[in-house]
């Protein structure tokens, strides 16, 4: 039986375009392989400057009007004081204040307790950096 304590790295291509990646699956694999029907809460972390974490429904277009919601609130112009990489990028690294880089989220029985349209995502609008990690982290 795994011990109460049982964390993962997870790598994620994002690809060169913002981005709204699901990760609910893999966080219900994760859970299948070290929860074992117990309680418990779910950490999701993002170690990164320019990500963040988000509980949304994906697939109906609530992915895409995040992302175009969040091109309104952070545009990617030439405004942002930090300006190393792309233009607009400063805005990546405001990101964060918005959309934290973590999410802890209740487990029951070792499944999510997610509500029926909720997904767990990873929002990268970082077009200079396609490679993430995800660390996911199990207590219970």
């Amino acid at each position: 039986m795994p011990g109460p304590f049982t964390t993962r790295l997870l790598h994620i291509t994002t690809g060169s375009d913002e981005a709204v990646n699901d990760l609910t699956d893999a966080c219900e694999q994760f859970l299948q392989e070290f929860a074992s029907g117990r309680d418990g809460l779910l950490n999701v972390f993002v170690p990164h400057a320019t990500a963040g974490v988000a509980v949304i429904e994906t697939g109906s277009g609530s992915d895409d009007d995040l992302l175009a919601a969040l091109r309104t609130l952070l545009p990617p112009d030439d405004r942002w004081r930090h300006r190393h990489g792309s233009p607009g990028h400063g805005r990546d690294h405001v990101l964060p204040a918005f959309l934290p880089p973590h999410a802890t989220l209740p487990v029951l029985g070792g499944r999510l307790a997610l509500g029926t349209w909720q997904s767990v995502c990873l929002v990268d609008t970082n077009v200079d950096n396609v490679k993430r990690q995800v660390r996911l982290s199990f207590l219970g």
